[in-house]
């Protein structure tokens, strides 16, 4: 994860706004944190930051549930299985959809880490597209906000003490990387007891 994060954050500090929006498609939290922290040095408006972040995993979910749509259980068996999406998962999570919709479409974008087998399911399962993508902007609004709020605090932290430490950097962009970890495998644990 730190040397994936580096890379991008020469990638994003040399291609700037341009490279920001592939970038969130494919991996949105760590771009999302790492170009928040460049904001608060200064080099991005975060405002830019966070409406690419939620569009960017906007744009994301909707090519999941195309996929799921267009070639259901064939997707989960295909590409699927790649991204570590099972047809057990799959059925458990439609389960959840019967109950509660657009409900559990804003609850895993926010707190678990099912994303793409739930937005593959949500495509399986034929969901109305407007609700799912109502309830996949509401979710990404709270997730990219607090993603972007971390970053820039981290970014503030580092403006703030780097005139007393050289090597402050470094740290700060360690523990970044650590609390990304940390959410992660939060959403992990959230994940198993989602399932319960």
């Amino acid at each position: 994860m730190e040397h994936t994060g580096q890379i991008i954050f020469q990638f994003l500090k040399h291609y700037g706004y341009f490279a920001m929006l592939p970038l969130m498609i494919v991996e949105g939290p760590v771009v999302t944190i790492i170009a928040a922290m460049l904001a608060s040095l200064g080099a991005f408006a975060w405002p830019v930051v966070l409406f690419f972040s939620v569009l960017g995993d906007l744009l994301g979910d909707v090519l999941l549930y195309g996929a799921g749509r267009k070639w259901g259980m064939g997707f989960v068996h295909g590409p699927g299985k790649y991204l570590g999406i099972s047809e057990e998962l799959v059925l458990k999570m439609e389960k959840y959809f019967q109950k509660h919709g657009g409900k559990t479409i804003f609850a895993v974008k926010s707190t678990t880490g099912l994303c793409w087998a739930t937005f593959a399911t949500a495509g399986i399962v034929k969901m109305d597209f407007r609700k799912f993508l109502q309830y996949s902007l509401l979710g990404g609004i709270v997730w990219s906000g607090f993603l972007v709020a971390m970053g820039y605090f981290y970014g503030y932290l580092w403006r703030s003490i780097k005139q007393y430490l050289s090597w402050i950097g470094v740290i700060i962009f360690v523990v970044a990387a650590l609390s990304f970890v940390g959410i992660t495998l939060y959403k992990k644990k959230q994940a198993k007891e989602f399932l319960k």
